[in-house]
């Protein structure tokens, strides 16, 4: 297995995490972070053995985005600072198109580039103190990941307006209140509530989950029609699997099915 210097990369029953390791720092992204963790979610999207991915922080934080201190060193050209932008949309990317599940567990600040790899994943789960934010219009920039698209879905227009205009803060408990995260849990509970929703995910059919992934993904880029004529693509494709079978069969003889991704 590949090893980082940024990230930790871990594979267990079928979950693949992803763990940004920079602690001292609250993971704050260097470029060897985005490239190291675009290399772990490749390798994870091509792993058969690998059923969803987990995004996670070492220590307090989640991700508190740029490292500013970084930034501030004045080094970089306007072509390393280019570069460096399409990194993060690169991982935002990989996160989004995915053939696996990607779920964020939120365990502290998620600020920035934190919020915008979040908000790319399929799942958010948030320690109830853990904080989420946008601020990059209030310290002069802009946001990425696609986050113009993906938020006002997630939340609304007008709730995204304020979280990228205002750059509001907010914890796990708003997070879930309003769409943005599928759950937020105390403390003592937040890895286990992660681990169970990982569980859950894994015992899905994988051919019919990454269908599922891309059409809910893109659908609302795609017209009525064609969602209809590349659903039933999707279906008909599925008929040809062993899982297809297995999932029937399951259901004949009430048990709980067992996929195997074919």
């Amino acid at each position: 297995m590949t090893s980082y210097d940024t990230i930790l990369y871990s594979r267990q029953r079928g979950v693949a995490e992803i763990r940004f390791n920079r602690p001292h720092r609250l993971n704050a992204v260097i470029e060897a972070l985005y490239e190291e963790t675009a290399d772990a979610l490749r390798s994870a999207e091509l792993d058969p053995d690998v059923r969803v991915i987990v995004l996670t922080g070492e220590g307090r934080a989640f991700c508190v985005g740029a490292d500013m201190k970084e930034h501030g060193r004045g080094e970089r050209t306007a072509s390393d600072r280019r570069a460096y932008l399409e990194r993060g949309n690169d991982v935002c990317r990989a996160i989004h198109r995915n053939r696996k599940p990607v779920v964020a567990a939120v365990n502290g600040f998620a600020l920035g580039a934190g919020a915008e790899m979040a908000i790319s994943s399929d799942f958010i789960v948030m320690r109830t103190d853990a904080e989420i934010a946008l601020p990059e219009v209030s310290i002069g920039t802009h946001v990425g990941g696609a986050v113009t698209s993906l938020l006002p879905r997630l939340v609304g227009l007008a709730k995204a307006r304020e979280l990228i205009f205002l750059g509001s803060r907010i914890d796990g408990v708003e997070a879930k209140r309003i769409g943005l995260a599928y759950d937020a849990a105390p403390p003592d509970t937040f890895e286990t509530t992660v681990g169970s929703l990982a569980t859950a995910l894994t015992a899905k059919a994988p051919l019919s989950a990454t269908f599922a992934k891309e059409h809910l993904n893109i659908g609302y880029t795609r017209d009525y029609e064609t969602l209809l004529s590349t659903e039933i693509s999707a279906c008909f494709a599925c008929t040809f699997t062993h899982d297809w079978q297995e999932g029937v069969d399951a259901f004949a003889h009430k048990r709980k099915p067992h996929f195997i991704g074919r």
